[in-house]
């Protein structure tokens, strides 16, 4: 049964920022450049964008469409759809997905706020050499002290925010947050297409080349597009809970998948053209936005200032992010439970911190950590297994299962279209949700069990 006081966005505009922010962040601004350029470039790009609207667009209004008519959280929006199922269990897994994405999200979060510190202070564009870049980077997360108090520190702010409840919490801080890290995003895009050399790191990011295309960067396409658009853990469910009956879902929804894709396009924008002004390779992995991008900051025009943009965008976007995993789990309790959303949001915001800590010290302060307990992976590496890829393709394949095959696609349409505007292609949406994207999801998951080394 729903609490009372849940709470709801003021209207549409609130939604699309805070729903955006829950979708942009690190995955936009520091795994979409790095995938990019692992895989080609433009090619990527293109598939990633034919992904976006054939199957993350779908599977974002199929979730807002169960919040919506079940004002609920993921479980009991499931309970409420579905009763005496078992598909409550998809809820709680959605649940469980965004408290464990937020353990190790948290940690490398925190990470940011070291390197906007060091920004600002001028360590980060004191580096003129990759080797002392990744030492700098060695030295800081594996460290038994200071990962620890970045991940509190994060942790403390996403529970500030998310105890101050949907309007004057969550939507209150995004309204300044996101336009914000827009118009910086913006201002830092065309400053580095500007950079000598730097029209040549456009070129590879919109100039496809198909001989690079093959099974592998297909799936990475999609399931980069699934990772950034938050699904399959139940954070669109939530916060579709808290749209306003009166205004146009399907509109915002479409809107949130733009200005998500939007932003990653911005942040491509601003690392490939500095990365080929400099004459470094693109492919640098993982490692671009902690190792490589510190060493060439110092060796373009007003490079200090450029980091302390850099690093503060992703400090914003990794807020926003963390903001919407919380709450995903703090709805659960204030909803299910009838606990107090205060109570909620400190006692969860505490408890993740906890299960933070072994993926906090787990690049080499403590061994065991550093291994999963003989798994031969640092924990945090475990964690994003488990629940960035496995969970997150799960839930997202149970979600498409669901409304395409159980709750039903005539039901889902009502729920998206009950204030009144019409989902324009709902039939090209129906036929998606119903055939395309658990196939593709399907796909996804296979693909995680046959390459993925660990399970």
């Amino acid at each position: 049964m729903a609490s009372a006081g849940r709470g709801e966005w003021s209207g549409k505009a609130g939604f699309i920022l805070a729903a955006a922010g829950s979708a942009i962040g690190l995955g936009n601004i520091w795994r979409f450049p790095y995938t990019a350029g692992e895989n080609g470039g433009g090619a990527f790009v293109l598939v990633y964008l034919a992904f976006v609207l054939l199957i993350g667009v779908p599977v974002v209004l199929s979730e807002l469409s169960i919040g919506r008519f079940s004002k609920l959280n993921p479980v009991g929006a499931f309970k409420k759809l579905a009763p005496g199922t078992n598909w409550k269990w998809l809820g709680g897994l959605g649940v469980l997905t965004g408290f464990g994405i937020l353990a190790f999200y948290s940690v490398v979060a925190g990470w940011t706020l070291s390197y906007l510190w060091g920004a600002i202070t001028g360590q980060v564009g004191g580096v003129t050499t990759a080797a002392e870049s990744e030492a700098a980077f060695v030295s800081l997360i594996g460290g038994s002290f200071m990962p620890l108090v970045l991940t509190a520190i994060f942790m403390a702010l996403t529970i500030f925010v998310v105890r101050g409840g949907v309007s004057e919490g969550i939507e209150r801080a995004t309204k300044i947050l996101m336009p914000t890290l827009l118009v910086v995003l913006l201002i830092m895009a065309i400053r580095s297409m500007t950079l000598e050399g730097g029209m040549a790191g456009v070129s590879y990011l919109f100039s496809p080349d198909f001989s690079k295309l093959n099974v592998g960067v297909i799936l990475a396409a999609l399931g980069q597009a699934l990772f950034s658009l938050s699904l399959g853990m139940g954070a669109m469910i939530t916060y579709g809970s808290y749209f306003p009956d009166r205004e146009n879902l399907p509109q915002a929804g479409i809107i949130v998948a733009i200005f998500d894709t939007g932003i990653a396009f911005l942040a491509g924008l601003i690392i490939f053209p500095a990365l080929f002004s400099v004459g470094v390779e693109p492919n640098a992995g993982p490692g671009l936005v902690f190792i490589v991008l510190p060493s060439i900051f110092s060796q373009l025009p007003a490079g200090g200032l450029f980091a302390i943009a850099f690093y503060a965008l992703l400090s914003i976007a990794a807020l926003t992010s963390t903001i919407s995993l919380l709450e995903v789990v703090v709805a659960y309790f204030v909803d299910e439970k009838q606990w107090n959303r205060k109570k909620a949001a400190l006692w969860i915001g505490v408890a993740c911190f906890v299960l933070a800590i072994p993926s906090a010290l787990s690049q080499g302060a403590v061994d065991i950590f550093s291994t999963s307990f003989g798994l031969g992976i640092s924990f945090l590496d475990l964690q994003s297994i488990v629940w960035g890829n496995y969970s997150l393709s799960i839930g997202a394949l149970g979600l498409c299962i669901f409304v395409g095959w159980k709750w039903g696609i005539p039901a889902a349409l009502a729920s998206l279209e009950s204030s009144g505007h019409a989902l324009q292609g709902h039939a090209l949406w129906s036929f998606l949700v119903k055939y395309v994207c658990p196939v593709a999801v399907f796909a996804i998951l296979v693909y995680i069990m046959i390459t993925q080394q660990y399970f």
